[in-house]
């Protein structure tokens, strides 16, 4: 041991950064960070916030409401880079999740995600589009940041992690979509955020492993179980939808009592969660 400090990371060392993107932030271009509160898009924020102008940064959230994980705003906003400012891109009906799936009679399913176009992306773009109209400063150039990382599936490994969004690109405006932490494991996505000396959402302590929707098609039987008991209440309203409509949440065609174990009549919360989950709970709802 020669007693020097360990060298530290450069700022752009952990992300996906092409030359492109570089240039695009050089040239004065707006980054909106997108968050849903989970560790991905948390520690996507904390990296961008090391290299990205704060003038020219924007965080922009679709509140879910109830399917929601209770806290998750104050969360972000609890964790947002000093001044940078926060967006919310509600879903213009004021629908929620679940009054959508009683209208379709189904669920979203892996092949046909309805309810990431129509509840995040949809709202996203809109608010984004119209805070770029707001600011000319930024000439119409905007770069749309995303948490999604290769080693989450399949599906997320075939993504590109630059591209122009031709959807959104029109004239006077030149949109790129951007991955940053693309290549980062979830040990690394803990570990950035455990050295910037911040907490991850309360629902990882809490054991699920994923930070979406309360209930997600994409969650495990594990996570499907652990949110009932943290939800109960959440659990009979989807279950109850779920016999009402005869179609499942989960892709497997399993019923949520029988897929969990935990009978709807029967659901109740997590005896010993603390008083500030349960505060939590409280305010995000």
């Amino acid at each position: 041991m020669n007693g020097c400090l360990p060298r530290r990371r450069r700022p752009s060392a952990d992300l996906h950064f092409p030359p492109e993107c570089r240039d695009m932030i050089r040239r004065g271009a707006l980054v909106a960070v997108s968050v849903s509160g989970g560790k991905d898009s948390q520690c996507m924020t904390i990296l961008l916030a090391r290299i990205v102008p704060r003038d020219q940064l924007v965080v922009v959230h679709a509140p879910l409401g109830e399917v929601e994980w209770p806290g998750t705003v104050e969360h972000i906003e609890n964790t947002l880079p000093a001044g940078v400012p926060l967006i919310f891109a509600h879903v213009t009906s004021g629908k929620s999740l679940l009054e959508h799936v009683e209208e379709r009679g189904m669920f979203p399913a892996p092949k046909v995600r309805w309810c990431t176009a129509s509840l995040k992306r949809s709202p996203i773009e809109r608010e984004l589009r119209r805070y770029l109209k707001a600011h000319p400063r930024f000439e119409g150039r905007l770069v749309s940041a995303m948490g999604l990382r290769r080693d989450e599936s399949a599906d997320r490994a075939r993504r590109i992690p630059w591209k122009r969004s031709d959807r959104n690109s029109r004239a006077g405006r030149e949109w790129f979509d951007w991955l940053p932490i693309f290549d980062l494991t979830a040990q690394d996505v803990f570990r950035i955020i455990r050295e910037e000396g911040q907490s991850p959402h309360w629902v990882y302590a809490e054991g699920m492993s994923r930070c979406s929707c309360s209930f997600c098609l994409f969650s495990s039987r594990s996570d499907m179980r652990r949110a009932a008991e943290l939800r109960p209440l959440l659990y009979k309203a989807y279950s109850r939808l779920e016999k009402r409509i005869g179609h499942t949440l989960s892709p497997s065609g399993i019923p949520l009592p029988a897929l969990t174990g935990i009978p709807v009549d029967s659901a109740a919360g997590t005896p010993g969660l603390s008083k500030r989950l349960r505060n939590e709970g409280r305010a995000g709802r």
